[in-house]
Order: C-alpha cells, then sequence, then structure tokens
C-alpha cells in the first residue's frame, strides 16, 4: 500500500520530509540527493521537500548554503583583475576564478576590464571544483556580462522552485512582468526590464514563490497573486 506522500508524489506535489521519513516504498525508485535506500524503500535523511523526477527521488533542502558543482551556471561578480583573468565572487566560502583562456571570443589581455570591470556581474558555468577554488568558463550559450537591470539574492536551495519543472514557474514570470530573468545556481538573480517598476513587479513576484516554497500547486498561486497585482496597481 502507498503511502500519502507517495500519492501525493505521483500528482507531482512536494511534500516535507524529515529525515528518518520512508518517501516511497518499491524496487523501482532509486534515491537521489539528500535520499538513501533502507531496504524496500526511499528514506530522507535530510530536512526538505520530496521531489520526483521519473523514478528519481530527491529532496530540496529549505535551507542551507550554495555548494558549487561542476556544470552549475551561476552568477559571480568581479572583485578583481590579475593579468590572465578575473577573480569572481559567487557568493560561496571558496573564490571563484575566471581565465581568459575561458572567454570565447577576442580580449585584449591588455585591457580586461574593458570586457569585465570590478563589480561588474555575469553569467559563467562552473568549470572545475578544487580544495581552494572555482574555475568558471564562458563556453555555453547565453553566458557572460549582465548589463544593466537589478540584481537580488533569493536561498540557493529555494532556485529549483523559482526555476520550476522544466523552466515553467520562471517562464511564467517572465511572461507577466515582461523581464528578462537570469537565475544563478548560487541564489543570485539578475533581472532586466524596460522599466525599474517592471524589474520590481518581478522581483516581488520572485519573492512571493521563495516565501511559499513548501505549497502545493504554487504555480496557480503565482498566476492569482500576478494577475492580482496588476488588476490592483500594486506593481511598485
Amino acid at each position: 500500500m502507498e503511502s500519502e506522500i507517495e500519492n501525493n508524489i505521483e500528482e507531482s506535489h512536494r511534500e516535507i520530509v524529515i529525515p528518518g521519513e520512508v518517501i516511497v516504498s518499491g524496487n523501482d525508485f532509486l534515491p537521489g540527493d539528500g535520499t538513501k535506500r533502507e531496504g524496500n524503500d526511499i528514506v530522507a535523511y535530510r530536512y526538505g521537500l520530496a521531489d520526483k523526477n521519473g523514478k528519481l527521488i530527491k529532496i530540496i533542502p529549505l535551507s542551507g548554503v550554495f555548494i558549487p558543482r561542476r556544470g552549475n551556471v551561476i552568477i559571480g561578480r568581479v572583485s578583481d583583475i590579475t593579468f590572465n583573468g578575473w577573480l569572481t565572487d559567487i557568493d560561496c566560502a571558496i573564490s571563484a576564478f575566471l581565465p581568459l583562456s575561458e572567454v570565447p571570443r577576442y580580449i585584449d589581455k591588455n585591457n580586461l576590464s574593458d570586457f569585465l570591470d570590478i563589480s561588474d556581474f555575469f553569467n559563467a558555468k562552473i568549470s572545475n571544483v578544487k580544495a581552494k577554488g572555482v574555475d568558471l568558463t564562458l563556453e555555453g550559450k547565453g553566458l557572460g556580462k549582465l548589463d544593466g537591470g537589478i540584481i537580488i539574492k533569493i536561498n540557493p536551495n529555494k532556485v529549483p522552485r523559482v526555476i520550476g519543472k522544466e523552466g515553467s514557474m520562471i517562464k511564467l514570470i517572465k511572461d507577466e512582468t515582461n523581464c528578462k530573468i537570469t537565475v544563478g545556481q548560487n541564489g543570485i538573480v539578475w533581472i532586466r526590464g524596460e522599466n525599474v517598476e517592471d524589474e520590481l513587479f518581478a522581483k516581488k513576484a520572485i519573492n512571493f514563490v521563495t516565501d511559499r516554497t513548501f505549497i502545493s500547486g504554487l504555480t496557480d498561486k503565482v498566476k492569482e497573486f500576478l494577475e492580482n497585482e496588476k488588476a490592483n496597481g500594486g506593481r511598485k
């Protein structure tokens, strides 16, 4: 007999679980991040939201800090410029570095600040994680300097909810606020609209999501929130 949690997961809802709690039973399921197999059961070993993606069961933490992993797409801020690249703050305990060799375009090595200057924000991919630092690359579609707009910070562990399944949540917010939005997996978010009112509207919508990550049916509630805000003129 399936548990209530398992039924809810099958219906694409996410339930809060605590360490030691059985999420699903059956050998068809595979343990992912934050879970482990105990006999026939997939059990949580951290507090968070139980998430099912096909047969993979994982936990989305509700609190914590960003732990960099190879392949993560992040947003960083240039903190210093060296002779061969850019030291970068990615809101993490270890430092990050973007080498000049990882920029897929010609850069005058005598004027690196013409491409990225101190305090500039950019999005990049983590190419390597070492004991003393993180290596970044701009090899990939849509990576590079983020001009204009506003930057906000959210809990890194709430990024999956802000993005939504297959990008559905962030697409909804982009479409309804007329903003370009980039969500770094380190919890830094770039928002650029045609005016500051649109940018603040998008920020308000993102904060609405992060304040309610534990709620099932969140997409519908966000739609209702956006419609009400537009109707009431509460976009600021």
